[in-house]
C-alpha cells in the first residue's frame, strides 16, 4: 500500500515536473525555532531536541577533534519535524535561485512528541511539495496556489480516495495579521479564563493559534471571535478572489473556512486543508498554505514560496483499496523441471525480465505439483515449464492458471505471448 501511494505521487509530481529533493534527518534547532515559530506546539513541545557532543578518538580519550569539527560539537539538533523549513534552508545555502522556479518534493520520516493515536505516530511519514523562487520567475502567483491544489486533486482522485473536501482560507499578511491579532487580544480578554490551558498561553503568545485548539467546550467562545478574513488587505483579497476562479474554471470544488490557521508561523494568504470523513474526528489528510516571507526569516532573499504535506499513515488509512488489490504479481512463474534446468530456468527468467515482465522462480528440486501450487500462492498469471524437452524444442509449455489454456511457445514469442 505503501509503494501504491508513493509511486502514485511520483507519477503525478512528474507530470506536473516537480523534482525530488531529500534534506537531512537532523537540523540545526535554530532552523525550525525560526521558522516554524518559537511559539508554535511543534517547537514549544513536540521536538525531539538533544546537544551535540563531541566524538572521542577510538585510540585515546581525548575529544577527536576532526569528528568534532564535522559533527559540531555542542551545537543543538533536532529530529526535522516537518519538512518545508530545511527544503527553504536548502533553497538558501545552494543558491536555488539561479534554477528560477523550483518544483520540489520529498518523502520520509518526521518526528513530533505528540501523543500517539489512530494514524498518528511519534515517527511518522510526510509526502511534501514546494513551489519556491524569486517572484520575477511567478512564485507568488496566485496561479501557483491554484496549481498546487489541482495537482492535489489529481492525486486524491488516482489514489481512488473519493468524497474529500478541500477547504481554503487567506490568513493575509504579516499587516493583516497585526490588525488582527490586536482585535482578537482585545475580544479574548473577557472569556480566555474561561478557556483550555493551552489557548490561555496562546491567548498571550499567538492569538491566531487559538483557532487550532480542538477541546469541545472552547468551540462556543472560538465561534463569537473575529475572523482574519475581515482583516485582509486589498492585495490579499484580491490573490485569494483569483485563487477561488482559478479553481473553479479548472473544476476542483472547495470551500471556505475561516477558522482555518494552519499551525505553523511561516503560512502568509492562502492556507488549505484537505479532510475525508474515514478519519474520524482528526479528519485531515494534508495541509499547507503559502510562506512569502519564511526565506527572508532564515536569512536568504525573497523567495515567495507555497507547499503542502500529506500525513501518509493517515493517507493509507484513507485508501479504499486492500493491499492485495494494489500488489504487483507476476506475470509469470518459471518453473525448472528436472536436474540441471535452474540455469536454462534463470536464463529464460531474466530474458523476460528485460522485456519489463514481473517474474517469479522456482526451483528443479520442486516436483511439478509444487510448482504449481507456488505459482498459484503467489498469484501468478501464468506458469512456465523448462524441461529438458522443452529447452530442446526451443519452446516452452506455456499455462494460464485462471483458464487452464496450456499451449507450446516459441521462447522468441513468449514475452509478446505473456503480455497479451
Amino acid at each position: 500500500m505503501w509503494n501504491f501511494v508513493e509511486e502514485t505521487a511520483r507519477d503525478v509530481f512528474r507530470a506536473y515536473n516537480f523534482q525530488e529533493i531529500r534534506t537531512p534527518i537532523f537540523e540545526s534547532t535554530e532552523l525550525f525555532a525560526r521558522g516554524v515559530g518559537e511559539e508554535t506546539d511543534i517547537v514549544a513541545k513536540e521536538m525531539y531536541t538533544w546537544e551535540d557532543r563531541s566524538r572521542k578518538s577510538p585510540l585515546t580519550d581525548a575529544p577527536h577533534e576532526a569528528a568534532a569539527d564535522v559533527l559540531g560539537g555542542g551545537q543543538s539538533l533536532t529530529l526535522r519535524p516537518e519538512a518545508t523549513a530545511g527544503i527553504v534552508r536548502a533553497y538558501i545555502e545552494h543558491k536555488l535561485w539561479d534554477r528560477g522556479l523550483n518544483k520540489l518534493y520529498c518523502i520520509g520520516p518526521m518526528f513530533r512528541r505528540e501523543r500517539p493515536q489512530k494514524g498518528r505516530y511519534r515517527q511518522f511519514y510526510q509526502i511534501d511539495a514546494e513551489i519556491i523562487g524569486p517572484a520575477s520567475a511567478g512564485s507568488d502567483s496566485p496561479a501557483r496556489d491554484a496549481e498546487l491544489l489541482e495537482m492535489l486533486a489529481t492525486l486524491l482522485d488516482r489514489l481512488g480516495i473519493a468524497g474529500w473536501n478541500l477547504e481554503l482560507n487567506s490568513v493575509g499578511c504579516p499587516n493583516d495579521r497585526e490588525a488582527f491579532n490586536q482585535a482578537l487580544r482585545k475580544a479574548l480578554e473577557p472569556v480566555v479564563g474561561q478557556m483550555c490551558a493551552d489557548c490561555q498561553r496562546r491567548a498571550v503568545t499567538n492569538p491566531l493559534r487559538v483557532f487550532d485548539c480542538k477541546v469541545p467546550a472552547d468551540q462556543p467562545i472560538i465561534e463569537k471571535l473575529p475572523r482574519i478574513s475581515q482583516f485582509l488587505d486589498e492585495p490579499c483579497r484580491r490573490h485569494f478572489d483569483e485563487v477561488q476562479q482559478i479553481l473553479t474554471k479548472v473544476g476542483i470544488p472547495f470551500s471556505l473556512n475561516d477558522r482555518l490557521v494552519r499551525g505553523l508561523d511561516y503560512y502568509t494568504r492562502t492556507a488549505f486543508e484537505f479532510t475525508h470523513g474515514a478519519l474520524g474526528a482528526q479528519n485531515a489528510i494534508l495541509g499547507g498554505g503559502r510562506y512569502d516571507g519564511l526565506s527572508e526569516a532564515l536569512g536568504g532573499p525573497p523567495a515567495p514560496g507555497i507547499g503542502f504535506a500529506i500525513g501518509e499513515d493517515r493517507l493509507v488509512m484513507s485508501l479504499p483499496q486492500s493491499a492485495e488489490s494494489v500488489l504487483k504479481k507476476p506475470d509469470v512463474y518459471v518453473a525448472a523441471l528436472g536436474t540441471g534446468m535452474n540455469g536454462e530456468a534463470a536464463r529464460l527468467a531474466r530474458e523476460l525480465r528485460r522485456e519489463n515482465l514481473v517474474v517469479d522462480l522456482g526451483d528443479e528440486g520442486f516436483r511439478l505439483k509444487k510448482s504449481f501450487e507456488a505459482a498459484t500462492r503467489a498469484g501468478a498469471k501464468y506458469i512456465l515449464i523448462v524441461g529438458e524437452n522443452e529447452v530442446k524444442a526451443d519452446a516452452f509449455a506455456l499455462k494460464n492458471l485462471a483458464s487452464g489454456e496450456q499451449v507450446s511457445v516459441p521462447r522468441g514469442e513468449l514475452a509478446q505471448k505473456i503480455r497479451a
